[in-house]
């Protein structure tokens, strides 16, 4: 790890911040850093862009969160008020959503980044960025080992740091799942996280109607062979109809991947509040899907696994890429 040490006499009041439509690894570490700052004697906060999936609830400090979307007054209370303002799992601050981002490059605090995805933005004073990380939780679990503070990791920081590295690593399956990342896990064993519970509260709470909406997504599964290639897409009719909540969709577009000899998945999203078609993009292998979602869907993420977004309608975004699937493949 490179050095990384940092001299927290200096900041007494920080917030943690991380991206919109946080997942397992963005309140993971979140929560994991807040409550180490806390246990040093500082005041922490959790701010989000917004809310959380439903089955991520039950993680330490989740019922005292702020929301930037809901309670714009308090949040911007909370990061004028820090004097070190700590980003973990986004690289840019576009990922917090335009008003959050917006308000936050507005204010200059110094800023701690600890993050995993490609070409960071150079906006924090402190950045501890390694792209061969599977997880931001692997890093914060690095961050802390090497400030020599993990005398201060109790069961509920050892539950957030491990809830972020199962969901990010695809229940350890994806490739930068390493050595040290089960070195990591076996540690955190040690501080009594009940590993089932911890996977039973992510993944198997699910309801009548987000199995509903799977089915009609694997309805809408088209596969190209020829083209190592398949695709989903749920308009916003279709999440209407099945009551849609924040989550359900995730972990959807890797079905593609579950299908012999399809090696890059799409699921395309309706969006209607925002009014734009969300993307998400997987992959195995070679293939760039990050340099796809950022050439052509004004996304971005890691190699095997990215976001993007289309201002088109659905049968536009499509169209469209297949078009750029063919130049991609080329």
């Amino acid at each position: 790890m490179q050095n990384f040490k940092i001299d927290l006499n200096l900041y007494n009041n920080i917030v943690v911040v991380s991206h919109k439509n946080p997942d397992g690894d963005a309140i993971g570490s979140a929560s994991a850093m807040a409550q180490l700052f806390l246990k040093l004697g500082k005041k922490a906060n959790i701010v989000l862009p917004n809310a959380l999936p439903d089955n991520f609830m039950w993680l330490p400090l989740a019922q005292q969160l702020s929301f930037f979307d809901k309670d714009a007054e308090k949040s911007k209370k909370l990061i004028v008020q820090a004097d070190l303002i700590v980003c973990v799992d986004f690289n840019h601050l576009n990922r917090l959503g335009d008003q959050m981002h917006a308000f936050i490059e507005r204010i200059l605090k110094p800023m701690l980044m600890i993050d995993h995805h490609e070409e960071p933005s150079a906006l924090a004073k402190y950045l501890f960025s390694d792209t061969k990380y599977g997880s931001t939780c692997e890093m914060v679990y690095e961050f802390i080992k090497y400030n020599e503070w993990l005398n201060l990791v109790d069961q509920d920081i050892a539950t957030a740091i491990y809830t972020g590295i199962l969901t990010d690593s695809g229940g350890f399956r994806f490739p930068k799942t390493t050595s040290n990342t089960h070195h990591i896990v076996a540690n955190l064993l040690t501080y009594g996280i009940d590993n089932t519970d911890i996977y039973d509260q992510i993944f198997n709470q699910n309801s009548l109607n987000s199995i509903g909406l799977l089915g009609r997504a694997l309805q809408n599964m088209v596969c190209i062979p020829e083209k190592q290639t398949c695709y989903i897409s749920l308009t916003q009719a279709e999440l209407d109809q099945f009551h849609y909540k924040k989550g359900d969709t995730e972990g959807l577009v890797n079905y593609g991947l579950t299908i012999k000899n399809i090696n890059f998945a799409v699921i395309f999203i309706e969006n209607r509040d925002e009014n734009i078609i969300k993307m998400s993009l997987r992959s195995k292998g070679d293939i760039d899907v990050n340099t796809f979602a950022r050439t052509y869907f004004n996304g971005g993420g890691h190699k095997n696994a990215a976001g993007g977004k289309s201002s088109l309608n659905m049968t536009e975004s499509i169209t469209f890429f297949l078009e750029k699937l063919d130049d991609f493949i080329k």
